[in-house]
């Protein structure tokens, strides 16, 4: 796709969190101080909440590979609606316990077996819970319980819970859970970035992807990414690799406030207007279908192919210079040249129009399945993130 056509070594846009690709805006670098000063008292839950799309797992993810493994044993879990003793053993299951067929009070002693183990070897043990706003007021309590697990005056567990807005609304407002409450050492909220954080966010990202500086971003690019994303990581991500995808469709070196207008208004489903030199489209539409992966549907291959082969007939078409003259028996007497020429200009008139609109409805087209072929790859790329997830999990 686009990272071909612009020599990236890989998709810095790409929706699945990668710890390759954190970007520490100033909000990231907040919630990483409140997490390193948990880590530092080793006791109590940190709460770290944010709207969709603001970073939370990527920044899990870039924490997971920052920690000292053979002093910390940390684990993380994505849930989804549990209750109590589904919270219990999802959390044994997390650190590699094996409790299949025991009821809760087993599972509860074999989790605090395994966690006197660890301290002994010197680790202590982090349970990193995402997505917490799935969790029921049960689940929230089985966790708080779990903290309780002492050795000494040493706590065992330490509990990080990352999760949208409503989580945080649920913890300050919910009477069930005052004891979690006085538990909690540090709270952040992640803010969307500012304006002036976009142009590096984009640059840093592209550059871990092996950018060299092609293509390059106009100003107004950057501003207007930031208007159509109110700087959330994960819609400039979104709209990022359909701009991407735009440029290398059009063979552009340069990319402006133009053209991510014209495709935010594409994903959107609204009209928009956007010209860009038609040279080579047949080529690159068909060095897309040649690199694109076996598990793409036949039919989308299929579609792209025809389109291919349709655009590269129109660059390859001669130019009309010339009417093509028929003789025809003059009908009367009084048929003159210039009535020839005015019926010839008629002619090349109408094949000019139907070329025109035949390259406007292949382009179209051509839009549509790209669009088509980028949704099915990051849903493709979600879904085996989340299966890899629940595996680990």
């Amino acid at each position: 796709m686009y990272d071909q056509f612009y020599g990236l070594n890989g998709r810095p846009f790409q929706l699945t969190p990668d710890p390759q690709y954190y970007f520490e805006s100033g909000t990231h670098r907040k919630a990483l101080s409140y997490l390193g000063y948990g880590l530092a008292q080793g006791e109590g839950f940190i709460v770290i909440t944010g709207d969709v799309g603001a970073g939370k797992s990527t920044l899990v993810s870039h924490l997971m590979q920052s920690i000292d493994k053979s002093r910390l044993t940390a684990t993380n879990i994505v849930t989804s609606q549990l209750d109590g003793n589904d919270m219990v053993q999802m959390a044994a299951e997390s650190f590699g316990i094996h409790t299949s067929g025991q009821d809760k009070a087993a599972t509860l002693k074999a989790i605090e077996n395994y966690l006197h183990a660890e301290a002994r070897a010197g680790r202590r043990c982090l349970l990193i819970v995402d997505e917490a706003q799935n969790l029921s007021v049960g689940a929230i309590e089985e966790l708080r319980m779990l903290s309780n697990f002492q050795l000494g005056s040493q706590a065992l567990l330490q509990i990080f819970l990352l999760g949208q807005p409503e989580f945080r609304d649920l913890v300050q407002s919910s009477q069930d859970l005052e004891q979690l409450r006085q538990r909690i050492i540090a709270t952040h909220h992640l803010q969307p970035m500012d304006a002036g954080e976009v142009e590096p966010y984009i640059i840093h990202r592209l550059s871990r992807a092996g950018w060299t500086g092609n293509p390059q971003l106009t100003p107004d690019a950057y501003a207007e990414l930031y208007a159509q994303t109110e700087g959330v990581p994960r819609k400039l991500n979104t709209l990022m690799s359909r701009v991407l995808l735009m440029g290398a469709v059009e063979q552009l070196s340069v990319i402006d406030g133009d053209l991510v207008s014209a495709v935010f208004a594409d994903m959107a489903g609204q009209p928009f207007e956007y010209e860009a030199p038609m040279s080579a489209r047949g080529e690159v539409a068909l060095s897309l279908v040649e690199e694109t992966p076996d598990e793409v549907p036949v039919a989308e291959i299929q579609m792209a192919t025809e389109m291919a082969t349709a655009l590269e007939a129109i660059n390859t078409a001669p130019t009309i210079s010339a009417p093509d003259i028929h003789f025809v028996a003059p009908q009367t007497a009084t048929q003159s040249a210039s009535s020839r020429d005015k019926h010839a200009v008629d002619t090349n008139a109408a094949r000019l129009t139907a070329l025109e609109s035949h390259v406007a409805d292949q382009d179209a087209a051509l839009r549509r399945v790209l669009g088509m072929m980028i949704d099915w790859m990051d849903k493709e790329s979600s879904a085996a993130h989340m299966n890899s997830s629940s595996r680990a999990a």
